[in-house]
């Protein structure tokens, strides 16, 4: 590996409807790759809490990182997180399940806006992707104000469909200013920006988010950054990481942060 100190700190388990690997194989997979530590965050879809079972997969994930984090104790360090999608939808759920665990780490993420679809599933041929983003924004916003995380997740992550996968343009001019919201209020509320490497292997092509948020974002004053995968299979633990460190090097970040009871500890890129 190129840099001394590589971690993954955006992974989902098979706790994760989407993902289909148990924690014990994403660890070991991390371990053949010479990682420092693991962050396990499955998905907790706020919106959607008791209905489809987050209720009950939360609680399991969190468990099962803390099983692996002792049986890899002195391999790796592995630490227990969650990933909270949505939770200016239901914000009782999203407390009643940070008040029941004592995760190391709080991804933020918007993966759908209120009474709509995920982004991945949104025919853009019927939609006003203005309106859409707008209101992306919007709940980004409020969930910076609400502060229960330590990251924010894929901030972009819309662009990743629209952009990616339906090739429609996105005019950066356009979205410039309420980017700039979102970073200054991360800033702040002492909350990290995380740079998710998953777009080097989808069609975007093209970190989440990419050079010029990270630049600007260090320009405002941004110190906290976190980098993850994105993982949903074994075989993508860690995928784009010392790519996405690449980035971070260019974008004149010297550290990047990995979460243990909420603190961030700073691990140098170098």
């Amino acid at each position: 590996m190129k840099y001394r100190y590589v971690s993954d700190s955006h992974i989902h388990t098979d706790c994760s409807r989407d993902a289909s690997d148990p924690a014990m194989m994403m660890c070991e997979s991390a371990v053949r790759l010479g990682l420092y530590s693991l962050t396990v965050t499955d998905h907790c879809e706020c919106n959607v809490y008791s209905e489809e079972g987050y209720d009950k997969s939360t609680l399991q994930s969190y468990f099962e990182a803390k099983k692996a984090a002792a049986v890899f104790g002195g391999r790796l360090h592995v630490f227990a997180g969650v990933e909270l999608g949505q939770p200016m939808q239901n914000r009782q759920a999203a407390e009643k399940i940070l008040d029941a665990c004592g995760f190391d780490f709080v991804l933020a993420s918007v993966h759908n806006i209120k009474n709509k679809e995920d982004f991945y599933s949104l025919n853009y041929s019927c939609e006003d992707v203005d309106r859409l983003l707008e209101r992306y924004f919007d709940e980004i916003l409020e969930t910076i104000d609400w502060g229960r995380f330590d990251s924010l997740a894929h901030l972009t992550y819309p662009w990743r469909y629209i952009v990616g996968e339906h090739h429609i343009a996105i005019p950066a001019e356009r979205w410039k200013g309420r980017i700039e919201e979102v970073l200054k209020a991360l800033i702040k509320r002492e909350k990290a920006l995380e740079i998710n490497t998953s777009g080097f292997r989808q069609s975007l092509g093209v970190s989440i988010p990419d050079l010029p948020i990270l630049e600007r974002y260090r320009e405002l004053g941004g110190k906290l950054i976190t980098i993850g995968s994105d993982a949903h299979r074994w075989a993508d633990v860690g995928a784009g990481i010392e790519q996405g460190m690449n980035v971070l090097q260019k974008a004149g970040f010297s550290h990047y942060m990995v979460y243990e009871s909420h603190q961030p500890n700073a691990l140098p890129i170098g």
